[in-house]
């Protein structure tokens, strides 16, 4: 079946892959963790092995610089929403997605969230692309398939760089 809008949705993914790609396979363990200020959104670890986000359910004012493990817990997130939504089940609530912790276990979590909206995006054609869809936004939003997997690619994107500029920040020697 062929579709260009598709096609072209899969290559916007594939290239913001490549670029996050660049960053997660140059993590250390003690990247995720790397605080780059003083006011920080983090992963924090609980006495049973799990980990819970910072959080607030309105954004503050100023917004917290994330952790690169934040940030990766927060992509786990809304990409698992993504993926819940394309298989018609409602997004994830927050508190309920588990992190899997510093180094391998959290890349090896996002790459698998990756490979799977590969899938989702493989699967589409025309009529479904045109299809109504509410994630990431309300309902009667007019928006559809296609515009939430472009909606995936810019988030992807800015996700990508920020944990590439995080990373970078570290390894310079930042403060």
């Amino acid at each position: 079946m062929e579709s260009p809008r598709r096609d072209l949705l899969r290559w916007q993914f594939d290239l913001a892959w490549s670029f996050f790609e660049y960053h997660l396979e140059r993590l250390e363990e003690a990247d995720f963790l790397w605080e780059p200020g003083p006011l920080c959104w983090t992963m924090n670890a609980q006495p049973d092995g799990s980990w819970v986000p910072d959080w607030a359910e309105s954004e503050p004012d100023p917004i917290p610089v994330p952790t690169i493990a934040w940030t990766s817990w927060h992509l786990g997130w809304w990409l698992g929403s993504a993926l819940e939504h394309a298989a018609g089940r409602p997004p994830l609530d927050p508190f309920d997605v588990t992190w899997p912790g510093v180094g391998e276990p959290a890349s090896n979590w996002l790459r698998e969230l990756g490979v799977a909206w590969v899938a989702v995006l493989d699967a589409l054609d025309d009529e479904t692309l045109d299809a109504p869809a509410s994630y990431p936004w309300p309902a009667d939003a007019g928006r559809t398939v296609a515009d939430t997997a472009a909606w995936v690619n810019a988030e992807l994107m800015k996700n990508a760089a920020e944990i590439g500029t995080t990373r970078l920040l570290k390894a310079s020697g930042a403060q």
